[in-house]
């Protein structure tokens, strides 16, 4: 990562009207937990950066299940225990893009370094399609996010003496609580907690009630997840005067990647935001560094959403930002 490009994360935080180390903020998590980044093995240790036959792909195994689809995707047995020579082998014989296509059609995420379809102008872009209207004595701020880019968001928007809400699904917690609990604890301290059975007419319906309650609402779920429960952002939006909605996307929510999914490592890689050594190969930057750099650019937009009144809603395309830090654009 260039100075230009920290450079870039230092104009944003200083947007913010609370004080932020991007330095911290960067290396958080990492330092919290003890990861160093391995080059071509991510700090958290589930992506790795392979080699294809005309560039480099990174691909995220961050999950159980990324593991399981791995023979449906690769169409050869894996060894569950040990499945990257399978993977390395697959993308050694095969183009960048075309790795990334197959692997993000079954669900696993996956990304062609500096990838040419990421638009660094499209990080970050706000519709109107509410009122504007006055703050909220005591604004509150419900967020639908899990991992990191849109609970750091929250966590910012927090420390500005926003009430904020963190809402998960019973069936599906946020899976950062999978890990150390220092990491959650640092993004959530002081935040309302609330769990909700989204199956269930009273789940949706409880949903539904904070939402209606929210001056911001965040979320980083691809668009269709909220459909499926009813909610349309661009309605929530213009049915109250001054609310603000912030969506995390890896890709964007429209247009043909509006589908794929990202975490903060695979997302750095599609923008470029790498590291390389002295034959020009590249390695990771950081730890999941899209994630932070997508949180802090969601922040300040939602700032700055907030004191123009409201009535958006925030498109925040982590790719894209990770592109636009890296060009410190």
């Amino acid at each position: 990562m260039t100075a230009d490009a920290l450079a870039r994360a230092r104009t944003v935080a200083d947007e913010l009207p609370v004080a932020v180390d991007v330095d911290e903020l960067v290396n958080g998590r990492a330092a919290l937990l003890g990861l160093v980044t391995k080059g071509r093995t991510s700090a958290g240790g589930t992506c790795r950066l392979l080699r294809t036959t005309d560039s480099w792909i990174a691909v995220n195994l961050a999950r159980p299940c990324d593991v399981d689809a791995l023979p449906a995707v690769l169409e050869v047995a894996v060894d569950p225990d040990d499945p990257w020579p399978a993977v390395e082998r697959y993308a050694s014989a095969r183009a960048a893009i075309d790795v990334a296509d197959r692997f993000q059609l079954l669900g696993v995420a996956a990304a062609a370094l500096d990838d040419p379809t990421v638009d660094a102008s499209r990080a970050v872009i706000v519709h109107e399609f509410g009122r504007t209207g006055s703050p909220s004595r005591h604004p509150v701020v419900v967020d639908l996010s899990s991992m990191w880019a849109g609970p750091l968001c929250a966590h910012l928007l927090g420390r500005a003496n926003l009430g904020v809400i963190k809402v998960e699904s019973v069936h599906r917690p946020d899976g950062a609580r999978a890990g150390d609990p220092r990491f959650f604890d640092w993004l959530h301290d002081g935040h309302e907690s609330v769990v909700l059975d989204f199956h269930t007419a009273a789940g949706r319906e409880a949903l539904r009630d904070l939402i209606e309650r929210a001056d911001v609402v965040i979320e980083a779920s691809r668009p269709r997840a909220l459909a499926q429960l009813g909610i349309a952002a661009a309605e929530v939006v213009g049915a109250a005067p001054g609310r603000t909605w912030v969506s995390i996307t890896g890709y964007g929510r429209h247009g043909p990647a509006a589908d794929k999914i990202a975490f903060g490592d695979d997302a750095a890689v599609a923008g470029g935001l790498v590291e390389y050594d002295a034959d020009g190969a590249p390695g990771f930057y950081a730890d999941a560094i899209a994630d932070p750099m997508s949180g802090l650019f969601a922040a300040a937009a939602a700032f700055r959403s907030i004191a123009a009144g409201g009535g958006h809603l925030v498109e925040v395309a982590m790719a894209a930002v990770a592109k636009s830090v890296a060009a410190g654009a």
